[in-house]
């Protein structure tokens, strides 16, 4: 099995220790490395190259927003999720805007953040539903492109509608597949159909596309 190298960066050591023996527990992940700031961060991401990195915000020296930023600058292949204790609305937009491809809080549960780095590791969105909510709100903002969403269905079929409405609240494939009673696989293939009539490249973008073109509501 090869497994998915993992660094953490947060100031807090008994955090990183507490977080490290969780992730080695499981056979599918390896932490490579550990920063306590985000220039530490800068550093041993260009000599790890890790495939996730869980980022805390709040940070001296230089915050995990900035850090954030350069990091998917020099190295686009490196997926982030930020992992941290706020979930203020500028927190969230600035570290998805920086390039984070997931966002949860500390308090989440085990299986969720499992389920978050296994998404990451594969270049794929994982948002808990209250973060997807707020990212929507925000988007919501924008003007539609389409006036009449029954127009959607020239774009997509009635089951691809049906699962953009639910990626938009957040939940994962999984928890898609099975309130549709379809299969995982099924989902990413409408997923994949889904990103490729809307032109764009994950999941939160086919969000925001689907509220401009008025899909979504």
């Amino acid at each position: 099995m090869t497994k998915i190298k993992i660094m953490l960066v947060d100031d807090q050591a008994l955090f990183r220790e507490g977080l490290k023996t969780l992730l080695n527990s499981r056979p599918e992940f390896e932490v490579v490395g550990e920063a306590s700031n985000g220039e530490e961060a800068i550093r041993l991401a260009h000599l790890l190259r890790p495939q996730v990195i869980l980022m805390d915000l709040r940070m001296p020296i230089l915050d995990g927003v900035q850090a954030t930023r350069r990091i998917r600058s020099l190295h686009p292949d490196c997926n982030i999720i930020v992992l941290t204790t706020f979930d203020d609305d500028e927190d969230v937009f600035e570290g998805l805007r920086a390039g984070a491809i997931g966002y949860l809080l500390k308090d989440v549960s085990s299986e969720k953040l499992f389920e978050a780095i296994r998404s990451a590791a594969k270049g794929e969105y994982f948002l808990l539903p209250s973060i997807t909510a707020k990212v929507v709100a925000e988007f919501s903002r924008l003007p539609r492109i389409a006036s009449h969403p029954i127009e959607a269905e020239k774009i997509l079929s009635p089951r691809e509608i049906e699962v953009l409405r639910l990626v938009a609240t957040g939940i994962s494939n999984k928890e898609i597949a099975e309130r549709l009673f379809i299969s995982e696989g099924t989902v990413k293939n409408h997923l994949s159909n889904i990103l490729s009539k809307l032109n764009v490249k994950d999941r939160l973008q086919a969000v925001i596309r689907g509220r401009e073109l008025g899909i979504l509501p």
